[in-house]
């Protein structure tokens, strides 16, 4: 498609996933001119490889051959690096993260929110670690650097730097969502099989604070649902909690309580 026209990635994006529709999620996946092809064996890498051009090939699209790689153990994907192990963070991004100056004012601030923000789903409770610093990004606040901001600055370089290897998800398997709650903030973890696929976290604005911490968990477990709907929405998942009252009250969703959690 020509260059600078209105919408030309949402076009070109919906044109991808019409003629990719059956492989979908099923070993292909596709952002815009990005295609990514994953398999558990080279014979069947070998033999989707082969589908995926010929559907290029039926609608006349073309690959750069000294942008493509093949047959790799592991490779770099749109900021992640992805691998029979999971899915990892991109170093280069992360040293970026580590080298970024103390800011001076709120557009330094969001700028380094924006690129910290894109692993969110790596660190457990980002969005708790990263409040103080959101908090200046609010109108009419005025930006004043405290010990409290430097806190959660270096704090989430920290956690960036131990990010997990996540799990890829598996869409034949149960998924499960483990919620919790505390004073300050909600959180979750979306998993397969005992493996984290994602994180999620929300910190508590003082109107939600002044829950009951019956109130505060129903809320991660209303937050995380909806965060990962599209993961969900294919059949049964599992939601583990140790506020015991809920799986009384959900009794008709698959809750277990887990004390442990």
């Amino acid at each position: 498609m020509s260059y600078g026209l209105t919408g030309s990635p949402t076009t070109f994006q919906g044109v991808m996933n019409t003629i990719f529709e059956p492989y979908l999620r099923k070993g292909v996946l596709v952002f815009i001119d990005d295609i990514l092809i994953y398999t558990c064996t080279l014979e069947e890498h070998v033999k989707l490889l082969r589908a995926v051009f010929e559907i290029l090939s039926a609608h006349q699209l073309q690959v750069k051959r000294s942008k493509c790689v093949f047959a790799q153990p592991s490779l770099t994907y749109l900021g992640h690096v992805i691998s029979a192990n999971g899915v990892t963070t991109d170093t280069k991004n992360i040293q970026f993260v580590l080298n970024w100056p103390v800011p001076t004012n709120v557009k330094e601030v969001r700028g380094f929110l924006g690129l910290a923000g894109y692993y969110r789903k790596f660190v457990r409770h980002f969005g708790i670690l990263s409040r103080p610093l959101t908090e200046l990004l609010k109108k009419h606040v005025v930006f004043h650097w405290t010990s409290e901001t430097q806190t959660s600055f270096e704090a989430l370089k920290v956690a960036l730097t131990s990010t997990p290897v996540l799990a890829l998800p598996n869409f034949s398997k149960t998924f499960e969502i483990e919620t919790n709650a505390s004073a300050i903030g909600v959180g979750a973890v979306l998993m397969q099989d005992g493996h984290p696929l994602a994180f999620l976290s929300k910190a508590l604005g003082p109107r939600n604070r002044g829950l009951s911490t019956y109130e505060k968990k129903c809320l991660a477990i209303l937050l995380a649902v909806d965060h990962w709907r599209s993961y969900l929405q294919c059949g049964e998942f599992i939601i583990r909690t140790d506020q015991r009252s809920l799986c009384w009250k959900y009794g008709h969703i698959s809750a277990y309580f887990n004390p442990k959690y």
